[in-house]
């Protein structure tokens, strides 16, 4: 998930891409070595900075999908944007042994916490998957009991992000229910046709709002809007609606 970035008193560092990761036809991870990294939270972006050789630069900012057990690599995925300025470099340029910049983490509003008692609701339309993700799997490291429920809305089953982990958390990890929309092509023998998140759907596979879930929501700007009303609209309190968006329909 892209974001736009926001100046901000971290330092930038030099990371290395140890190793990339196709996770559909158009988005990638890399997977990052950060030496001086601080730790992150589920729901935490870095800011992203390419130089070119004419001294022009770029900064963009990613969702980290990665969970933080104390050390180890961070995980961002990224999503081909055709038109996109950085984008396509890092999805179809950058190899295992290059360097960036970045700095991070940032963001403290959008995290989940693990010492966070209730269940937890998770809507993602397409990229917007890549925070949740690291929520899913930090609650899967930990075996915390806090049941989650995914809503994940994706135009055809080949633009899935983590399909393959989420189908094996969903048998291994207790208390975790994945439920895909599918906008524009559903696998054969699906048992609803095409269509988009409605009242439907986050009535039927989402958390009753009197359980009092935290609720995060990620996508791009109308899917969220969209969704954050539907939420509401159903009785759900604004106040646990946790929303991150992203320019693109």
């Amino acid at each position: 998930m892209v974001r736009a970035a926001l100046p901000g008193r971290l330092s930038w560092q030099a990371a290395t891409v140890s190793a990339v990761r196709e996770e559909t036809p158009s988005a990638r991870t890399l997977i990052l070595d950060i030496p001086d990294w601080s730790g992150h939270l589920p729901g935490q972006h870095l800011d992203l900075r390419l130089t070119a050789e004419d001294g022009y630069s770029a900064q963009r900012s990613y969702s980290i999908a990665s969970d933080w057990p104390g050390d180890g690599p961070v995980e961002i995925t990224i999503q081909r944007l055709d038109d996109g300025e950085v984008s396509p470099y890092l999805t179809d340029v950058v190899q295992a042994g290059d360097q960036i910049e970045l700095r991070g983490p940032i963001g403290g509003w959008f995290v989940w916490r693990a010492a966070q008692p209730v269940p937890v609701l998770l809507v993602a339309g397409g990229s917007g998957i890549v925070p949740l993700m690291s929520m899913i799997r930090d609650r899967g490291r930990r075996r915390a009991r806090q049941p989650f429920r995914l809503i994940y809305s994706v135009r055809t089953p080949q633009d899935a992000c983590y399909a393959d982990e989420l189908r094996r958390r969903v048998r291994d990890d207790p208390g975790l229910d994945v439920h895909f929309v599918y906008t524009r092509k559903a696998p054969d023998g699906w048992p609803a046709p095409p269509k988009r998140i409605d009242v439907a759907t986050l009535n039927s596979h989402g958390w009753p709002p009197d359980f009092a879930p935290d609720v995060f929501v990620c996508g791009p700007t109308a899917f969220v809007e969209t969704a954050a009303d539907i939420l509401v609209a159903l009785g759900h309190d604004p106040k646990k609606v946790r929303t991150e968006r992203f320019g693109g329909k």
